[in-house]
């Protein structure tokens, strides 16, 4: 997602340099726009920005020439307003006197933006970091002084965020957090704040983690921490981290992908924040609604979150939904096609050329196209009708994990949309994917000896779990090398089967409600030798009737599914690894598909 860096030095001096060489190490988080800003002694604030890569944009706005006491550049992921000059970041309040930007999603932005036109305050922009901005000038035209100002900000701003904010005539830099990463930096003469380790390492090795509720001060010689409960000022010991930057830009974990694993609690809770407040939605469902097909399109991961959302459109809409993957919908639907129907085009990249070419086939026939996208500013978005961004940030790993994720969320919230059914359901699922890693690690490593060494197995699904053990199949293939079969679990009696002998590994995911059925199929396996590994929430049955059980926290037959994605994502990391392979970047593979 965005990132955000900001430095106080003890003297005027060339900021530029600085800036640019912290936004390249804030890069891999993806973005689509950068900006800097710099505030001189003299009062007068330097603020350049445009929408390109960091390199491009700052030699044609000539960020090295930048100098200050103060600066931050900031690298934006769109969400709130399309990418452009105008919405990337840092932001200005009406009179020029602050500067701030942000990282995260301000999910009352909408609502804020028509209350800071209607005090007079000059909006400039339809983005959400311009809002922190102006949360905070409308407590400091009341008097308060910067703390009071961004503590009573703080309340105003609904989401998840962090953003760092100066002003004329100071010598520091204010930052706050609440939800989005914030370290700080004490270095020699200086001192920094970013979104992560990267871009503070070369400057110095100890740090400050902040903590949610929390409000930095940052001077040249020292920083303080403050509680935005209260405005107390709060002790904390300084930490000398080891990390190299490679370690640094994976958060610590030893392959992008396993980070990217983790981070699937965070970017679900963003994409439900980003949802409930977006405009988008309701047009979106309604043109879906209305359609006399509706066709979900997709490739490869992005095919298996369409399969799952048919199930759920059917299920909670009563809708039927078309899954397709997209070379095949040019052969199989194109020449149907018409001006009343609708073809949802999903792509983590937004250049996956199999769907772009779905997508022409539909727009030359009439049909409307909406897109769900993850990489704004992308050739998907661009022509779609309306699109819904999925919010990941960059996803380097070339195995789908947390783009997977939020597509079936994304599916799934439309689908009770469309339904007129509460989104309030979906409260609980950050929380539940953060219980089900910690409880599936020791599970999958209990596991990863006896199956590194095969090179053939299925895994087998019913209902809404059949799409996650296509899901799954693929990603054990796409980094252990070993061929998986992902099969609807009725259907291995006709046929496949026979594959089984002793010891043959075969993985059943069980929803809530289809138990009973499973448990025929991994009957029919373990009377003939086979290896029964069920992955689902706690029952007497799979227990009893399955060698192992991957338990998954209670959550329900809507839920469930999406939680039985991750212990499949952890076991094809750790098979990876025991196979001697490097995850992150397979071979044959590449993350973006733009050829036929």
């Amino acid at each position: 997602m965005c990132g955000i860096f900001g430095i106080v030095v003890e003297q005027e001096q060339p900021l530029g340099e600085i800036l640019v060489q912290a936004g390249k190490r804030l890069s891999y988080r993806g973005y689509d726009s950068v900006g800097c800003a710099t505030l001189h002694e003299d009062g007068s604030i330097d603020l350049r920005k445009d929408v390109g890569k960091v390199d491009e944009v700052a030699e044609r706005l000539r960020f090295f020439e930048m100098t200050g006491r103060r600066g931050m550049v900031q690298l934006r992921w769109a969400t709130f307003g399309t990418p452009s000059q105008v919405n990337a970041q840092p932001h200005f309040d009406s009179d020029g006197d602050l500067v701030g930007a942000h990282n995260g999603n301000v999910v009352n932005n909408v609502e804020l933006r028509q209350q800071f036109i209607a005090q007079g305050m000059t909006v400039r922009s339809t983005n959400d970091g311009e809002s922190c901005v102006h949360a905070v000038e409308r407590y400091v035209d009341q008097g308060y002084d910067m703390v009071g100002a961004i503590r009573r900000a703080c309340h105003d701003l609904e989401g998840d965020y962090a953003f760092v904010i100066g002003r004329v005539g100071e010598d520091r830099l204010y930052a706050l957090k609440k939800g989005s990463g914030l370290v700080v930096g004490l270095g020699e003469g200086s001192s920094c704040v970013s979104s992560d380790l990267p871009s503070i390492l070369p400057f110095t090795r100890r740090i400050l983690r902040v903590q949610d509720g929390e409000i930095v001060v940052l001077w040249a010689d020292r920083v303080e921490l403050r509680r935005v409960e209260d405005g107390g000022v709060i002790e904390r010991e300084v930490e000398t981290v080891a990390e190299s930057m490679e370690v640094a830009e994976k958060g610590g974990y030893p392959h992008f992908m396993l980070k990217e694993i983790h981070e699937q609690p965070g970017v679900v809770r963003e994409l439900l924040n980003l949802f409930e407040a977006s405009a988008h939605v309701a047009p979106m469902v309604e043109r879906m609604a209305k359609a006399r097909h509706l066709y979900l399109v997709g490739c490869g991961t992005s095919y298996h979150a369409c399969m799952l959302g048919s199930v759920y459109m059917a299920r909670l809409a009563g809708r039927a939904a078309i899954p397709i993957l997209a070379p095949q919908f040019i052969a199989q639907y194109g020449p149907a096609l018409g001006e009343d129907d609708v073809g949802l085009f999903v792509s983590q990249s937004g250049e996956t050329k199999d769907v772009l070419n779905a997508l022409e086939v539909a727009q030359e026939r009439g049909t409307h196209v909406l897109g769900l996208v993850n990489v704004l500013g992308s050739t998907l978005m661009n022509v779609s009708e309306r699109y819904l961004p999925l919010a990941c940030g960059y996803e380097i790993s070339v195995p789908a994990t947390k783009t997977f994720t939020n597509q079936v969320v994304a599916f799934l919230y439309l689908a009770l949309r469309m339904g007129g059914r509460d989104t309030a359901i979906l409260a609980r699922l950050p929380g539940l994917l953060e219980e089900t890693l910690d409880l599936i690690e020791p599970q999958a490593a209990a596991l990863e000896a006896n199956l590194a060494d095969r090179d053939d197995l299925y895994c087998l699904g019913y209902g809404l779990t059949y799409p996650i053990a296509l899901e799954g199949a693929l990603k054990l293939k796409e980094v252990t090398y070993a061929h998986c079969e992902g099969m609807l679990s009725t259907e291995f009696k006709h046929g496949p089967l026979s594959a089984v002998h002793q010891g043959y590994p075969v993985i059943f995911v069980a929803g809530p409600e289809d138990v009973p059925l499973i448990v025929s199929g991994v009957n029919e396996t373990t009377c003939r030798g086979g290896w029964a590994i069920a992955i689902g929430e706690e029952d007497d049955q799979l227990r009893n009737n399955a060698h192992d059980l991957i338990r998954l926290p209670e959550a329900g037959p809507l839920l469930s599914p999406i939680l039985a994605t991750l212990p499949l994502q952890v076991l094809s990391y750790r098979l990876s690894l025991a196979r001697g392979y490097d995850p992150d970047f397979p071979r044959n593979l590449s993350k973006t598909l733009t050829v036929d």
